[in-house]
């Protein structure tokens, strides 16, 4: 089992940043593909970006390209999502994700096994 804890998220006016972490504890978090998705009211749950256990590959949703950066620390077991230019559509809750098989990218919230309480992001027009 993997435990995976949000972190940093918040309240920020439209053009601001936020970081939000994902410490993970359980077992050997390096060997483990992430994740983050969010989730809107009403909306259904997206991947945000995806990153590969050794961070070789990521994948963004073309709306946060050039704004987000997903990123681990593996010594650390902990992943990061570097937030700038936030819009107020960024608004949702957002989650970490973890899956063991860290070899590939993975796109859909069935692909992961291990997920986190979720962090509130709102960012104000």
């Amino acid at each position: 089992q993997v435990q995976l804890v949000e972190s940093g998220g918040g309240l920020v006016q439209a053009g601001g940043s936020l970081r939000l972490s994902c410490a993970a504890s359980g077992r050997t978090f390096s060997n483990y593909a992430m994740g983050w998705f969010r989730q809107a009211p009403g909306k259904e749950r997206e991947l945000v970006a995806a990153i590969t256990w050794s961070d070789r590959n990521t994948y963004y949703v073309d709306s946060v390209k050039g704004r987000f950066t997903i990123s681990r620390d593996n010594a650390k077991n902990s992943g990061y999502l570097q937030m700038n230019n936030l819009k107020p559509e960024d608004t949702a809750v957002y989650y970490c994700a973890a899956r063991p098989d860290g070899y590939g990218l993975r796109y859909t919230p069935r692909e992961y096994n291990y997920w986190g309480q979720g962090t509130q992001v709102t960012v104000s027009s």
